[in-house]
């Protein structure tokens, strides 16, 4: 793997199935290297877009199909449904034959509660496996950071990462989520500037992550994350700060080598 500059945590596949209003332009997995590349982004957790609306092996074979072009560079995360019986079955099959590094649950769009029984199998798994559990937070009712907190709490040895660090509504609320669970992180992607020093400056600096949400875009290029990389350099952050967000941490969490 080239030398870290950035590691983005939250990135998508393109739309192959489902149009939905996050769809934006196909691209593969070569358009998607020269978008890194353009952005300075070293690695990237890669998460499916259609696995969202219909969480499918076919969904998790597409996004290990797409990663597996740059397997030192690209890191996929499977999804599942946590009510589906074959939950489980598929989880074991997405970390053993196609060597996924994590899970991507997304309860509003899902829907499901944090608080169901049917998680728990499913987190031991996921940390049996060595994985990383990220959920879509930010958007009540059923992705606020204290629920997915009292999910991380029955797992003390899973790491749980809150995938947009509360957006615009709720940041208040994951970053407290995160001060008072030692095995949750927060990945600041789509929250807005300001509320991103504060975090940095108020959190538990080696448990903070940066992610652009790329793949969403009108444009394979995906400018919009080009200059969410961008805009770090505006947000007046120590370098200490600059290095455990965007290299240490993922680095760390992927067990990749620095």
């Amino acid at each position: 793997m080239c030398e870290a500059t950035v590691i983005d945590f939250h990135t998508h596949t393109p739309a192959w199935h489902t149009a939905s209003w996050l769809a934006g332009a196909a691209f593969g997995a070569d358009d998607f290297a020269a978008f890194m590349d353009s952005a300075g982004i070293s690695a990237a957790v890669v998460l499916s877009h259609d696995g969202l609306f219909h969480p499918t092996p076919q969904a998790n074979d597409e996004v290990a199909d797409f990663v597996g072009k740059y397997p030192d560079r690209m890191f996929g995360f499977c999804t599942v449904s946590p009510r589906q019986p074959t939950a489980v079955a598929e989880l074991e099959r997405c970390f053993g034959k196609l060597g996924m590094r994590g899970l991507k649950l997304h309860p509003w769009l899902q829907g499901f509660s944090m608080h169901e029984p049917s998680l728990d199998p499913i987190c031991e798994v996921v940390q049996a496996a060595g994985g990383i559990l990220l959920s879509h937070d930010g958007t009540p009712p059923y992705s606020t950071g204290l629920q997915i907190a009292a999910l991380a709490r029955r797992h003390p040895n899973l790491p749980v990462v809150l995938g947009h660090g509360g957006l615009h509504d709720t940041w208040r609320e994951s970053l407290a989520a995160v001060q008072e669970t030692e095995n949750l992180y927060l990945c600041i992607c789509g929250t807005p500037p300001y509320a991103a020093r504060h975090i940095l400056e108020n959190g538990p600096l080696d448990r903070i992550l940066f992610g652009t949400d790329a793949g969403l875009s009108e444009k394979a290029s995906q400018d919009y994350a080009v200059a969410r990389v961008a805009e770090i350099d505006g947000w007046r952050i120590s370098d200490r700060a600059r290095q455990a967000m965007l290299i240490d941490n993922p680095a760390r969490l992927l067990g990749l080598r620095q």
